[in-house]
């Protein structure tokens, strides 16, 4: 009898991020159905939380505990800089151990939000270069893309993705550029976000509410010296969005995407003191769809806050920081409901939300028949790595 499969899963997973941890947890899904006897193990961000809430063994995606905090003295310069070096051999120890390795989804190729080469770009590259050395197949699955514009972000990130053994990407601009960034893409295929593949939620729904989905957005790499600037024009924005939807009577949830975007909530619950408006408790992708599913309508920045309630076939509109998210939005049919989280156009906001309460009924249909689609797509991916890295026994 041949020993199980052994497959491992890689990303900033624990971490806070809930979309992050929602696309791991549709391909931990698919594991556990089509591969029950895999041995599997993670090597992520937040070791203990994603040990503790899926039974998994994992491993630590960095040595240095601090990686992800901004240096402050040379001791901590200097701990980031050994840890670069620790964390080769410990990645290639632990690749090693696998047969196959899963990125499950998330923007790994992406650099909207402020990002630093050698945080998780520099991860993913010694990913990818051990799986190569070791032999190896490291599969990004469903991921994000964009072209950077820091050469050496853009140089790390173009290399990681080279030398995947398999990569698929979320929409065909992620899918373009990487193409740009001289990576060969003519094998690698468009295929939905991987939080497609999550069970949708059907709850009871609750007159004339509306979901906020806020996020603590600073704005991109570019716009470092603005960050302020930027936050405190979006919390105005969105807290005036609010304020206007329970004058009108409306039952406001706020929702966040991760555990940062809790002051956010924290600032609007503060400065307008409504009964109308409670906090969603979310912990999980999950959390978000069973708390989303209550509401009628859904208006939100994170993208995969966005991706929940078109999962759940609400009519939604975007208030979106990257154009992953117009064209998701696009893609579901409601490419007209889109602002920037940069540059927040009230009164175009005020009036999109009432086009879109107006016409709920028209949007539900297009949108529950597009995710349809999007489900069945998954399917197909993942009948598709099955077939290509999946197969009964060891390499």
């Amino acid at each position: 009898m041949s020993p199980p499969v052994r497959i491992g899963l890689f990303g900033l997973l624990g971490s806070g991020n809930l979309g992050n941890d929602g696309s791991f947890e549709a391909v931990l899904g698919y594991l556990r159905t089509e591969h029950p006897d895999a041995a599997l193990s993670v090597m992520c961000g937040g070791p203990e939380i994603v040990a503790s809430r899926y039974d998994l063994e994992t491993t630590a995606l960095n040595w240095y505990q601090g990686e992800y905090r901004t240096a402050a003295g040379p001791v901590s310069i200097a701990m980031k800089g050994f840890g670069k070096l620790v964390d080769i051999f410990r990645t290639a120890a632990w690749v090693r151990r696998q047969d196959v390795v899963i990125v499950p989804g998330m923007g790994v190729l992406e650099s909207t939000l402020p990002l630093r080469p050698w945080g998780f770009p520099y991860a993913l590259l010694l990913l990818s270069a051990s799986g190569r050395l070791v032999g190896t197949k490291v599969a990004l699955v469903s991921v994000g893309a964009n072209v950077s514009g820091h050469r050496v972000t853009r140089s790390i990130i173009g290399r990681a993705a080279r030398l995947a053994t398999f990569r698929s990407y979320r929409d065909e601009p992620s899918r373009e550029a990487m193409r740009t960034m001289g990576v060969d893409v003519t094998n690698d295929r468009v295929y939905p976000d991987l939080a497609f593949a999550l069970s949708a939620r059907t709850d009871p729904v609750l007159p004339r509410s509306v979901g906020v989905g806020v996020m603590a957005y600073h704005g991109g790499n570019d716009d470092r010296a603005r960050a302020d600037e930027i936050y405190e024009s979006y919390v105005d924005k969105m807290t005036r969005f609010v304020a206007r939807l329970i004058a009108d009577g409306r039952p406001v949830r706020l929702f966040i995407g991760d555990r940062a975007d809790t002051q956010v909530v924290d600032e609007i619950m503060r400065e307008l003191e409504s009964p109308l408006i409670t906090a969603a408790e979310t912990s999980t992708l999950d959390d978000v769809q069973r708390a989303m599913s209550a509401v009628e309508i859904v208006v939100a920045t994170r993208y995969h806050n966005v991706l929940c309630a078109l999962k759940l076939a609400k009519p939604t509109l975007s208030v979106g920081y990257a154009r992953k998210n117009d064209v998701l939005m696009t893609t579901m049919g409601l490419g007209e409901f889109c602002q920037s989280a940069k540059e927040i156009d009230f009164d175009a906001l005020v009036r999109q939300f009432a086009e879109l309460e107006s016409r709920a009924g028209e949007l539900t249909e297009i949108v529950a028949k597009r995710g349809a689609e999007q489900t069945r797509l998954l399917e197909q991916q993942f009948a598709e790595l099955s077939a290509a890295l999946l197969p009964m026994g060891v390499r």
